[in-house]
């Protein structure tokens, strides 16, 4: 498939959501001109803790961290569950990721990492575009990132180690125990490894947060790539990345237990490279640490 046609239905998936979500969302729109129509003038106010983090479980979401917050995030991903005893069922076996992210403005995130899987090292930044209020039913926000493999293996051209990710995330807190995301996705590999693999893929993710208490959320997540106009044998070799978990906060940290197909644990492994299926118990056990810290400045949420 050519390049421009996945930028086509990449934007043609911005702009169905939006239709879709203005179904929804069209009550309150009118209720909110109305209002203003009738000069009783509102006050913005934006919505908060859409998220218990800036991440659902490997998908990024709407949140961000407040200008001056630094935050530090390790992530562990254990073998499959169906690795049997021997393997004391994946918990032998374990990838990890460690990242620090930073909030540069109230509207610019920054991020980087690096994964023991495939030896990579990532950076991404996360920029604000539309915020959820009173007056404005989503929040729109641009996530853009690069990712480099440093196995010895892979290429001896450094060109051909890069990959790339855009995504436009979409999301809305629907109320106070509903959070919504849905993400377009654009990735691009400079150098694939298998025969007939695309190298530019278009991916969908959609997920969610349910809060059961103060403390304790249930997550899920489902990113779905758009197949090939050919049928591919290297595109049917990865399946579609399926997580779910829960996030406990405990006053600065928030402690993230997970269970998803996906090894890796940046954008492009779990994106377009997740082998496991879950019908083969191809179940991968992880946790996530988050450590928020506030540098030059008094922090606040968002």
């Amino acid at each position: 498939m050519k390049t421009y046609k996945l930028l086509v239905i990449y934007f043609l998936f911005c702009s169905s959501f939006f239709s879709t979500y203005h179904l929804f969302a069209q009550d309150d729109l009118e209720a909110a001109l109305n209002s203003t129509e009738a000069g009783k003038e509102k006050k913005k106010e934006y919505t908060s803790a859409a998220f218990k983090s800036t991440r659902l479980i490997n998908l990024h979401n709407t949140e961000r961290l407040a200008k001056g917050a630094l935050e530090y995030r390790i992530c562990h991903r254990f073998g499959t569950l169906n690795s049997g005893a021997y393997q004391f069922w994946g918990l032998d076996q374990a990838e990890i990721r460690m990242g620090f992210e930073y909030g540069l403005s109230d509207w610019i995130h920054l991020g980087v990492g690096r994964s023991s899987y495939q030896k990579t090292y990532d950076a991404f930044v996360k920029a604000a575009i539309l915020r959820q209020s009173n007056l404005l039913p989503i929040s729109l926000v641009y996530m853009g990132s690069i990712a480099v493999n440093t196995l010895r293996e892979v290429s001896p051209d450094f060109n051909g180690r890069l990959a790339y990710v855009n995504q436009l995330i979409i999301g809305s807190k629907l109320n106070q125990r509903i959070s919504m995301v849905l993400a377009p996705t654009f990735v691009h590999r400079n150098l694939v490894t298998e025969v007939n693999d695309a190298v530019s893929t278009v991916a969908l993710g959609i997920g969610g947060r349910f809060k059961i208490t103060k403390r304790f959320t249930f997550n899920a997540e489902y990113i779905w790539r758009m197949p090939p106009e050919k049928k591919s044998l290297a595109f049917d070799n990865y399946k579609d990345a399926f997580s779910i978990g829960f996030d406990i906060e405990t006053g600065g940290h928030v402690f993230q237990l997970t269970l998803s197909n996906s090894r890796g644990m940046f954008d492009k492994a779990y994106l377009v490279e997740t082998v496991g299926s879950w019908g083969k118990g191809d179940i991968h056990f992880g946790f996530n640490l988050i450590r928020n810290f506030t540098v030059g400045g008094k922090k606040k949420k968002e």
